[in-house]
């Protein structure tokens, strides 16, 4: 049953009516109860009829507006799409499939993904979860809440029984790693067919507030413009897209000296017997190149236009050609309002040496790059500076161009072209890892507690992948860091009526719901605990 309120034909008053649904044979019909009566007369009396309709042993549903009350709210949306991806990604179940132990009663997944989840939307460190915890609705797959334990009058506010868990939870995944990252590049094989023959590499680097633990915290060269500060260097291996490993090294490792140890890990642990390497300029020596290929290796690599002997003389060689063939816009230019052009042609290699680079001479003009394009002399007293007549030419060559060698027969111009472009995944990946799930700075001591910081960093990151890829192929126009933002509309709120309380979710914004759409979630609400079990700790 149900009320209806109905207007009569050239009247002025509405009116009440109680009607009831119905079946008969295959259709459903209605038909009036009974007329209750003019709408301004007995809007006065609705609490009397509501006392009246109610039986004396049913609880009451009707609550004064006074008495409705919100005592608190806390973004749910974020958690809600990092715990679908979670499942998908069948994070939950390899992470305990390794023996962790339950600590306070929880297993390894649960103890994680909090965890993860601040890293993709309040990144800090594990101090700053306990106010994370508050503001967020972080609950286990069962509904129950993480509740933050606070210390009062002290310098270190939070509990320490509640630091000493994130701590063992850190120690505890550390101990997988290995586990953990081939059964997770087999899963990710499995659902979206992962092709293993085009592997690209690239580092990054991340300093420490604090001195760091001594055998990874070293000076080195500073991608984060932070050269007085120790630093550790971050290797990605991606796939297709995806994130499959990652290794750190000390600060003070050189690019190239960790490729070799990186193609080896990937041949024991994964078993990835051949593959093309696809890595950028700063990983090219002549041991690399001669150990791939001794290796039975392949490789995509990037050369250095300046500092490679025979470049210049390809480039010669690729101008005097009229086969040059368009190539298709990478992912970064396509993103541009004017797509700029690239296209490419073959010429043959020779075998690759290293130049050495001379030390920083002290004149401006080097030290600005100028001499590529200018001269100067000083004669009787007067300087004078003019176009370099044989450097002006060179460099001319050489802007907008950039050479790339590999062995692999079986890859056109074309097809090298576009695997060298998608190493912008990686430097895509690293924006990610530093100024979304903020990988930087470390405030880390230990050796152990670092490298399982910067595994957390690397998890998140793929969760951070899987939602983006399914933005794209949803073909949304939101990025993945806008989604997460977006996601923060969607709330929980506990409504509180009367004696009573109710958990709501709000629907969000219209680029939130578009994302849910994208991730086909339909079910909004946060898992019902079992009474007694609403929070842990």
């Amino acid at each position: 049953m149900f009320v209806r309120s109905v207007k009569a034909p050239r009247g002025n008053y509405e009116y009440l009516r109680l009607v009831e649904s119905y079946r008969q044979g295959t259709k459903v019909k209605q038909r009036i109860v009974v007329h209750l009566g003019r709408k301004d007369l007995l809007a006065p009396h609705l609490d009397t009829l509501v006392r009246l309709l109610q039986t004396d042993s049913s609880s009451s549903r009707w609550v004064r507006s006074e008495d409705i009350t919100t005592p608190q709210a806390a973004t749910w949306g974020p958690l809600l799409v990092i715990r679908h991806l979670f499942a998908k990604l069948a994070l939950d179940r390899m992470l305990d499939a390794g023996g962790s132990p339950l600590r306070h009663g929880q297993p390894l997944s649960e103890r994680l993904f909090p965890l993860l989840a601040n890293r993709l939307t309040r990144p800090g460190s594990e101090h700053a979860l306990a106010p994370w915890l508050e503001e967020f609705y972080v609950c286990t797959a069962q509904g129950r809440r993480w509740q933050p334990q606070w210390k009062p009058s002290h310098r270190v506010k939070v509990s320490f029984e509640q630091l000493k868990l994130w701590y063992q939870t850190l120690d505890d995944l550390l101990a997988q790693k290995a586990r953990l990252e081939k059964e997770l590049y087999l899963e990710l094989r499995h659902l979206f067919s992962l092709q293993p023959d085009l592997v690209f590499y690239d580092l990054t680097s991340t300093y420490f507030e604090g001195t760091g633990p001594a055998s990874l915290a070293r000076f080195g060269y500073s991608r984060d413009e932070r050269p007085r500060n120790r630093q550790i260097l971050v290797g990605v291996v991606m796939m297709d897209g995806w994130p499959i490993a990652h290794h750190v090294f000390a600060g003070n490792r050189l690019d190239q000296s960790t490729v070799l140890e990186v193609v080896e890990d990937l041949r024991q642990r994964f078993g990835l017997n051949r593959m093309i390497l696809v890595g950028d300029r700063g990983l090219v020596t002549l041991r690399n190149l001669e150990e791939l290929h001794q290796a039975q290796q392949g490789y995509l690599l990037g050369l250095q236009r300046r500092n490679r002997q025979n470049v210049y003389e390809y480039i010669q060689q690729a101008e005097a050609r009229s086969d040059w063939q368009e190539c298709p816009a990478g992912i970064t230019a396509s993103e541009k309002s004017a797509v700029p052009r690239t296209r490419v042609v073959e010429v043959p290699g020779r075998q690759p040496g290293v130049r050495k680079i001379g030390a920083a001479a002290a004149s401006k003009l080097r030290r600005h790059h100028g001499h590529r394009y200018f001269a100067w002399e000083l004669r009787q007293g007067k300087f004078r500076f003019f176009e370099h007549p044989l450097n002006l030419r060179r460099e001319k060559a050489l802007e907008g161009k950039y050479v790339i060698q590999t062995e692999e027969p079986h890859l056109t111009p074309l097809q090298a072209v576009a695997a060298y472009k998608q190493l912008n995944e990686v430097e895509r990946a690293f924006a990610h890892l530093k100024h979304l799930v903020e990988l930087r700075p470390v405030f880390h001591q230990q050796e152990e507690r670092v490298r399982a910081h910067v595994f957390v960093a690397a998890l998140a990151l793929l969760v951070d992948r899987a939602l983006e890829k399914e933005l794209q192929t949803a073909s949304s126009g939101l990025s993945s860091p806008a989604a997460w933002q977006a996601l923060e509309t969607i709330r929980c709120v506990e409504v509180g009526l009367g004696s009573g309380h109710k958990l709501c979710v709000t629907r969000g914004s219209q680029h939130a719901a578009s994302v849910l759409r994208a991730l086909r979630i339909t079910e909004l609400d946060p898992p019902r605990p079992a009474s007694g079990q609403e929070y842990v700790m």
